[in-house]
């Protein structure tokens, strides 16, 4: 990714350090890249919030309550998404589970999950609602990162990254991992927030999803298309995550005026999708991917 790269934006981390950093355009692959990027073994705390809500089951505040609420609406259509393919085994990962709500619903409608998630505490939440649908057979895996189910040789009818990829240090060397997790007849379903989409040209250095500097790739149609081309995978159906719009422009407008404007934030969410309605580019996507 050693392009020559121009500068887009200059975000503030709004969530947890209030430290700037810079979005670089990379033209060649048509992606945001955020600069500078913590080191490894610093990362860990710029997730060390409770605003930090996919680690949580927080409902303190409405806007908790309303992403519980939307969340186990859209949990319902991941399911109904991934019973509509036709697998065998029906063997799912998850990665980056968070507290393990979309493991939990999958498993309830006959999946065999696994999951990674980094974040001790939302592994473990996830581990005690796995094991209350699983009873005494504990017939899941959880563990930290992939590296465990690559050590093993294991693969996978499903592999699912919600809004996963964007915060992954080395996006083109973890691809090729995915490659190898995939059964040969697999689906991928990579989900990311698009930086052409309405809402994050209007609200541009205030849109929520640019998450910095957490979110270390900003990503549209193309980069995701070029970036699993180079492994000899493609995308074979892109699909809209219509409410992240609503939600996105909820937390844009409390990070640009200081307060929550739910009227703005409705119209600007519901114009995002409009628009989006001609030219695909929605405030988030998801791409289901398989090998090429």
């Amino acid at each position: 990714m050693e392009n020559k790269k121009e500068k887009y934006l200059t975000c503030k981390d709004h969530t947890v350090s209030q430290e700037y950093f810079d979005l670089l355009y990379d033209k060649d692959l048509d992606m945001l890249i955020t600069s500078p990027q913590p080191e490894l073994d610093q990362l860990g705390a710029y997730y060390e919030s409770d605003a930090y809500i996919s680690h949580t089951d927080s409902k303190s505040s409405f806007t908790d309550k309303l992403y519980q609420w939307v969340k186990n609406y859209t949990l319902k259509q991941k399911v109904k998404l991934i019973d509509s393919f036709k697998t065998q085994d029906k063997e799912l990962l998850d990665i980056g589970c968070g507290t393990g709500d979309f493991l939990k619903v999958a498993q309830q409608s006959g999946w065999k999950v696994s999951g990674a998630e980094p974040n001790k505490k939302a592994r473990q939440l996830a581990y005690e609602k796995l094991k209350q649908t699983s009873g005494d057979q504990n017939d899941f895996d959880l563990e930290k990162d992939i590296q465990f189910y690559l050590e093993k040789g294991l693969s996978f009818d499903v592999i699912s990254m919600w809004h996963v990829l964007e915060h992954v240090p080395n996006p083109e060397q973890y691809i090729s991992e995915l490659k190898k997790l995939l059964k040969p007849e697999g689906v991928l379903i990579i989900a990311v927030p698009n930086f052409k989409s309405y809402d994050a040209n209007y609200y541009k250095r205030f849109w929520a999803a640019y998450d910095v500097p957490r979110h270390l790739w900003h990503f549209s149609q193309r980069s995701i298309s070029l970036l699993f081309s180079k492994q000899k995978m493609k995308v074979v159906k892109t699909l809209p995550m219509k409410f992240d719009s609503f939600y996105v422009s909820m937390l844009s407008e409390k990070y640009k005026n200081q307060k929550g404007n739910l009227l703005s934030a409705f119209k600007t969410g519901l114009l995002s999708n409009l628009k989006a309605k001609s030219n695909f580019e929605y405030s988030s996507l998801i791409y289901l991917i398989k090998h090429g």
